[in-house]
């Protein structure tokens, strides 16, 4: 079902120039896990040339929501079809939009890639390069896939155990990691309302 407006979510990668630009810190999160240091792990390669290999990332089909240092943000992302999801996002700030993006995850010959049309700027595409599971939950790592680029060099998705999507973003800046996670919850397209209350 459409929502009446267009509705839309962060990227993690729209907000990659707001992190380089210092706009927005790390919100702490108490449940958020650490992407970095699992305790019980299981790695399988992205096989790039799998029939349906969209169908492991299916599960962020619908809106999802959060908010870190007084922002609010959207994502929204069609179901699977014709080899690819189709997603928006939009950031805002005290009711105003100040940042959106077109978003892609794409089934292409090298592989499944994340794609993010920033306002303003050339498409960035990211790799799938590695699925994981982690204490139950399902992380998918994107890697950037133009060489040399610092920031935003991977992009994790983690679909948490608990009905979570924590967005991760990783890289370097100045020559110092940055890592940025943004907790998102499935909410009513519509309204916004966090789904299931």
């Amino acid at each position: 079902m459409m929502p009446k407006a267009p509705y839309s979510m962060l990227a993690a990668a729209s907000l990659a120039s707001m992190l380089s630009a210092g706009a927005l810190a790390q919100a702490p999160t108490p449940a958020a896990p650490s992407a970095a240091a699992p305790a019980a792990t299981t790695d399988k390669p992205a096989d790039s040339n799998a029939a349906g290999t969209l169908a492991p990332l299916a599960w962020v089909h619908g809106c999802w929501g959060g908010k870190v240092n007084q922002r609010d943000f959207r994502e929204e992302w069609l179901p699977p079809a014709g080899d690819m999801m189709i997603g928006v996002s939009q950031t805002t700030l005290r009711g105003k939009t100040v940042d959106f993006e077109y978003l892609r995850l794409e089934n292409r010959p090298e592989g499944v890639f994340y794609i993010a049309a920033q306002t303003g700027k050339n498409e960035a595409a990211f790799r799938l390069a590695k699925q994981t599971t982690v204490d139950g939950d399902e992380v998918f790592t994107f890697v950037n896939a133009t060489p040399g680029v610092e920031y935003p060099q991977r992009i994790i998705y983690r679909r948490g155990s608990e009905g979570w999507l924590y967005a991760t973003v990783e890289g370097k800046i100045k020559g110092a990691d940055k890592q940025v996670v943004f907790p998102m919850r499935r909410v009513d397209c519509q309204t916004g309302a966090i789904a299931g209350n």
